[in-house]
């Protein structure tokens, strides 16, 4: 697992980029002169360019090997964070953001389908999951030392750090990682008609609704710690590293889950755990003092462990049904995530506008409720069930990694 260690460094700096938002949006909120709500758009800008920009850049760039494709878009986020950095106003800041999710797009997708390439099957959940502790790790470290040193200087700190951890990982990829050419692009009929194969549009729209929760708490958290709870600054830097532990916990607990437990029961467990935590973040913040934050601490605690385990075992199952159409229907999964993350981005939002911030977790925990009746409502199939319904791998066509 070594040598996956500069694409686990690029996945730290896109995770450190992505969650560190949250922490930081009553800054950018304050000193761009936007409300809460439009500020929290950044997220749902993100999300949508991240959704619909990787499949089209995964077509554009089949054909060039894969090493090269890392090199590039990992070296384009570093300088998306520059731009970021320098933002004059939220437009800018939110044209930025988009070109971040354009090259977080092209490197995550290619990443996790060259890691999953390098192990044999018993390994792949392993290998998935080492991936994604990248990002997982940008929670622990990442984004709490962004929301410090935003604390410290401003919120642009952070993205100038991001570029550097950016530069780092693309250096790390061009002198350690072994070359992996691409085969044959698979273009857009191929992959409409993947994701319309009955166990296939089960797993993205599960996808899709398990992530609509999260997100609806996930991109106004550190409005409702600094409002509800009084939690700012380098107080909310240790809530967000607790967090992280949490959450680095959580997808290695997924990896291990993945190869080694019955996957779909696994989740069912998943999103009962997470419509009971959920409601806590809001009874958290309407209790208030200590009772409130052990309950909000609590709430948290769950959603780490849990919540981050379920793209870890979602992928795997996906990658289940056929190795050699992983590249495809890991690509349509992540913009499926995606998907829920703007849903989510803009349900919170919504929420805010027309309730307050603390019905943020009673909704999450309802989204919740969705995603677990549609996991039982489509069988909750074995991936040996799943499978039959795709081609062999022996008589499917190969595709280049990170499609």
């Amino acid at each position: 697992m070594l040598r996956l260690l500069p694409l686990v460094l690029g996945a730290f700096a896109i995770g450190a980029e992505t969650f560190m938002v949250s922490g930081v949006l009553p800054q950018i909120s304050s000193d761009l002169h936007v409300t809460t709500a439009a500020a929290g758009s950044l997220v749902t800008i993100f999300a949508l360019a991240y959704a619909f920009g990787s499949p089209l850049i995964a077509v554009a760039t089949a054909g060039v090997e894969r090493k090269r494709l890392l090199i590039f878009a990992i070296g384009a986020f570093a300088l998306a964070n520059l731009l970021a950095a320098v933002a004059p106003s939220f437009e800018a800041l939110a044209a930025a953001r988009a070109l971040l999710a354009l090259t977080a797009g092209s490197f995550m997708p290619a990443a996790v389908a060259f890691a999953a390439a390098l192990f044999t099957a018993e390994h792949r959940g392993r290998a998935i999951a080492t991936i994604y502790g990248g990002m997982t790790a940008a929670t622990v470290v990442g984004v709490p030392a962004g929301v410090y040193l935003a604390s410290l200087a401003s919120w642009r700190a952070p993205f100038f750090g991001v570029a550097v951890l950016a530069a780092l990982a693309a250096v790390g990829v061009a002198t350690l990682l072994p070359s992996q050419p691409g085969v044959r692009a698979a273009g857009f009929g191929e992959r409409i008609a993947v994701a319309r194969r009955p166990a296939v549009l089960q797993m993205l729209t599960l996808t899709t609704l398990a992530l609509i929760g999260p997100f609806a708490i996930n991109t106004f958290f550190g409005v409702l710690a600094e409002q509800a709870l009084g939690i700012g600054g380098d107080k909310l830097a240790l809530v967000l590293a607790f967090f992280g532990i949490v959450s680095f916990a959580g997808s290695q607990f997924g990896g291990f889950a993945a190869d080694h437990w019955p996957r779909e029961r696994f989740l069912l467990i998943v999103f009962i755990v997470l419509i009971a935590a959920f409601p806590l973040m809001s009874l958290g913040p309407m209790l208030g003092g200590v009772a409130g934050a052990a309950l909000l601490f609590i709430g948290l605690g769950f959603w780490g462990l849990f919540g981050w385990a379920f793209p870890i075992v979602q992928q795997a199952r996906l990658v289940s049904l056929d190795p050699a159409m992983a590249p495809i229907t890991l690509s349509l999964n992540i913009s499926a995530l995606y998907i829920g993350v703007a849903i989510g981005a803009s349900l919170g939002a919504g929420v805010i506008a027309r309730w307050s911030l603390d019905a943020l977790g009673l909704v999450a925990g309802a989204s919740e409720i969705l995603a677990l009746a549609w996991l039982l409502l489509t069988g909750a199939r074995k991936p040996a069930d799943e499978a039959t319904q795709c081609p062999s791998a022996g008589d499917a066509p190969r595709f280049a990694a990170g499609e």
